[in-house]
């Protein structure tokens, strides 16, 4: 048992557990904005920043807690993670102030940060060869994790509280992710450099498909002095902005467009169309990010991320149009969500195949600060739907800047790869030369 726990798809399932884990943090949030603000009367806006600080300090934390992650490994990292959220939920079920609210926010954010670094840094490590598959199913974890406790949560809320449900689901989610950490180790040898084939799969809008080629490890100093990170730090802030509004304010949204509370009948089940919405929703955001990674395994990272961000402008424009019918909205927003969720497979893939997998939780630290900045953003969502009077100012910044950061993917993106690629490959065959010419050792493959 414990044989199979230790292969690499069993590091990935107990990944995928731990990610199930921290999912309400940031999914099963919209359901308790309005009760606290019942409760409370601190107001919509100023509950929300509650949101922000919690994705905030989950990004821009996360090089930091990638630097300790590459260093020690998986297991003592979530673990600690696992305490954190516990006691982030658990101070919230206690907060009497928005101070304090705040508080709980950044605890469950540094305590997410580490989980989510740590199982999808360890995914990529393991799965060099299916490295979208990989981070897609893992991520799929945090997207659809919360799926299946929206009508518990829901329910608990109505009947005992939302403090109480703060409790309950807070020591429930922290004590399963501190015992699954117990399991989790790091991939042998992934302290060394390696010998890695990049070749078909994610690179093969890079490189011919049947060439396999050596390239190096970049620490994330270098990282971060390359032009083609900054871009695709831009396309990550660009799509992560609008789901990450989508999120934070979907039961809000529903309540303006009068349909929250409407039953909608599909698939021979009846529910309210907000608590249709979600389920549907984090199902679909979940099972978009190992689909999209297969693919992108398939034709290549920019390819699909060109397609899935066009596909997302489109179901935003559409969502407009058709939102005060419920059914449309249940069935737009799932749209919505199944092309949004796809960025935490494809940017971590893209990641690891630019930059190698020795500094992989470090690197995409790096990248994933890309939705702390875009978190920024979802408080002046609602700021400009008080100015305005509606959404759809709202939605339709939404669109736009998914068919902008579809358009960077296939004609920025893509060729600037390429050439990053190819330069790599020449400057670490000229440091293997170079070495054996010295008569010294040779530069170790990766």
């Amino acid at each position: 048992m414990f044989a199979v726990l230790r292969s690499r798809w069993g590091q990935l399932i107990l990944g995928i557990v731990c990610m199930v884990m921290i999912a309400n943090l940031q999914y099963g949030w919209t359901l308790f904005v309005l009760p606290i603000d019942q409760a409370h009367g601190w107001g919509r806006a100023a509950i929300q920043v509650a949101f922000t600080i919690f994705v905030i300090s989950e990004t821009w934390l996360l090089p930091l807690e990638g630097y300790v992650i590459d260093r020690i490994g998986p297991r003592f990292t979530v673990g600690f993670g696992g305490l954190l959220i516990g006691a982030s939920w658990g101070l919230n079920g206690y907060a009497n102030s928005l101070t304090l609210l705040y508080v709980a926010a950044a605890v469950g954010g540094i305590g997410a940060g580490f989980i989510y670094g740590a199982t999808v840094g360890n995914a990529i490590k393991w799965f060099p060869d299916r490295r979208g598959l990989a981070a897609g199913l893992t991520a799929a974890g945090f997207g659809a994790g919360s799926a299946v406790t929206v009508v518990p949560i829901s329910n608990m809320i109505a009947s005992s509280g939302y403090q109480a449900t703060f409790l309950f689901f807070g020591l429930a989610q922290g004590v399963i992710v501190m015992l699954v950490a117990l399991l989790l180790v790091p991939p042998p040898g992934q302290e060394h450099t390696h010998t890695e084939a990049l070749s078909g799969g994610g690179m093969n809008a890079v490189l011919p498909s049947r060439l396999h080629a050596l390239t190096r490890d970049y620490a994330p100093g270098e990282v971060s002095r390359e032009p083609v990170f900054w871009v695709m730090y831009l396309m990550f802030v660009l799509v992560g902005a609008g789901g990450l509004i989508a999120t934070a304010q979907l039961s809000v949204i529903a309540t303006d467009f009068g349909v929250a509370k409407t039953p909608v009948t599909l698939f021979w089940i009846t529910m309210p169309a907000l608590t249709f919405a979600l389920s549907i929703d984090r199902i679909l955001n979940g099972l978009t990010r190992p689909f999209f990674g297969w693919v992108s395994d398939q034709i290549g990272r920019e390819n699909t991320m060109f397609i899935a961000f066009l596909l997302e402008g489109i179901g935003i424009f559409a969502l407009i149009a058709f939102a005060q019918n419920p059914i449309a909205f249940v069935i737009l927003t799932g749209m919505v969500f199944f092309a949004w969720g796809e960025i935490y497979s494809l940017f971590p893939a893209t990641c690891g195949d630019t930059f190698g997998r020795r500094f992989a939780a470090t690197n995409y630290g790096l990248l994933y600060t890309a939705k702390g900045t875009a978190a920024l953003l979802v408080p002046l969502g609602s700021v400009l739907r008080d100015a305005t009077g509606n959404w759809l100012a709202v939605l339709y910044l939404a669109a736009g800047v998914n068919l902008l950061a579809a358009f960077l993917a296939m004609f920025v993106l893509k060729p600037m790869r390429r050439r990053f690629i190819r330069r790599s490959m020449e400057q670490h065959a000229a440091d293997r030369i170079a070495a054996l010419e010295g008569g010294g050792q040779a530069v170790p493959a990766q």
